[in-house]
């Protein structure tokens, strides 16, 4: 089994290598077109096994001249490595495959679907459905973007459910107050706050606030450092040169609001980001729109979590189950659910701990890695179409298991996997 991989940038996308190397192991043949020669995850892919390709094929929306070059180059990878299947991570890729090979390609073609943003405006969603043809498929990396493609008339053959792999086993919830050190800070501080790239608004998605909301995760701090002195807000990332200007304005609304007691240190290494979220005393998480991430890494990290119930999110932390919930663009809601948090530490680090346990198995690259391996031998095999994973009934589950043995020997008992049905 040959498949070509196509992702539009060598600096992000880990989650699609870690899940290519267990795709290499499972035995598939695997290529893949990264647009640089140089990156922060070309490593991952040599690691991977994969074969790497160098060609730039996401679609370049802000120079329509050029794609009759770049899809060009599209038609001349696929002739050259003649693949059995075609797997897209990104809609800028999936779009100039679709537009260079043509709807009616025979060969098939799935597109790993990272996020429900684009679903979310109907502009988007029509173009991509529009380009869609009898041989392609989608893989949603949450039971929110399957909804989407559901209520827009995609059959449920087409449509499958796999969340985005992680090394979960590499992250550690064990505290080691490297944070505290770093900020010149004393043990005895709480921390709050959250590790997240700086997306700047889009004006054109009629977007007030960055994607991340900063800006009423700044506000909430405002509230919750006043009422709770020893607290200080750690706002880690940077805007990754998409608009020095908005982390500029960020800095200025954390100043104004706080004075020194919300932190913005830049951006920090995979070594340090791993380091930093075990000392955490609770994570914020409340975005505009998002798939499953920033609350996968603050839970395995055993940080309580809060977050707005937007995208993926509730299908990870459950109100009062593995977390809090908070409305998407309220800051008065967000600081009251922290200092909740912060009034019964106890309690929520044992819901953070269901939650590490819960993200664990839910997003264990060597299970999710596996899974889209079936499906791959379902399109192409006619094999049984694989399990979908049910977060709620792994819960279930879990709860039911802890009641007559420890949480963590529950957890480490295969019973648990009849849940991911």
């Amino acid at each position: 089994m040959r498949v070509l991989h196509v992702v539009k940038t060598s600096d992000g996308a880990s989650w699609a290598a870690n899940q290519v190397a267990v795709l290499v192991r499972s035995g598939v043949e695997v290529h893949v077109a990264l647009p640089r020669t140089e990156g922060r995850t070309v490593e991952a892919w040599r690691r991977s096994g994969a074969t790497i390709h160098i060609a730039d094929l996401s679609l370049p929306v802000r120079h329509p001249g050029q794609f009759a070059s770049v899809a060009r180059n599209a038609r001349r990878l696929v002739a050259e490595v003649q693949p059995d299947l075609i797997h897209s991570h990104f809609v800028t890729t999936t779009l100039t495959l679709r537009l260079a090979l043509g709807r009616h390609h025979k060969i098939p073609r799935v597109f790993q679907v990272a996020g429900p943003l684009h679903l979310e405006h109907w502009h988007s969603r029509r173009a991509e459905l529009l380009t869609a043809g009898g041989s392609d498929y989608w893989i949603g990396s949450s039971r929110c973007i399957n909804e989407h493609y559901s209520h827009a008339g995609v059959p449920k053959s087409r449509l499958f459910l796999s969340y985005f792999g992680w090394p979960v086993e590499a992250f550690s919830a064990e505290r080691h107050f490297y944070l505290h050190k770093r900020l010149g800070l004393d043990s005895q501080t709480r921390l709050v706050g959250n590790i997240n790239i700086m997306y700047p608004p889009k004006y054109l998605l009629d977007q007030q606030v960055g994607l991340k909301c900063h800006e009423d995760v700044i506000d909430a701090l405002g509230t919750i450092t006043r009422a709770a002195p020893n607290v200080r807000g750690v706002l880690i990332g940077d805007s990754y040169g998409m608009g020095e200007w908005y982390e500029r304005q960020l800095q200025e609304r954390a100043q104004k609001v706080a004075g020194d007691r919300i932190i913005l240190p830049g951006l920090f290494s995979p070594s340090e980001v791993a380091q930093s979220w075990p000392d955490f005393d609770c994570a914020v998480h409340v975005p505009l729109s998002e798939n499953c991430g920033g609350v996968l890494e603050p839970l395995l990290a055993g940080v309580p979590v809060v977050a707005s119930a937007v995208g993926g999110i509730p299908e990870i932390v459950m109100e009062g189950v593995t977390g809090r919930l908070v409305p998407v663009r309220s800051a008065k809601a967000l600081a009251g659910a922290v200092l909740e948090v912060l009034a019964d530490l106890e309690h929520h680090r044992q819901l953070a701990l269901t939650g590490r346990t819960l993200v664990k198995h839910m997003f264990d690259v060597n299970r999710t890695g596996r899974e889209v391996y079936e499906v791959y031998r379902h399109i192409l095999r006619g094999a049984l179409r694989p399990w979908e994973f049910d977060s709620q009934a792994y819960i279930r589950r879990l709860t039911s298991a802890s009641e007559t043995r420890p949480l963590a020997a529950a957890a480490s008992a295969h019973e648990l996997d009849g849940a991911a049905v």
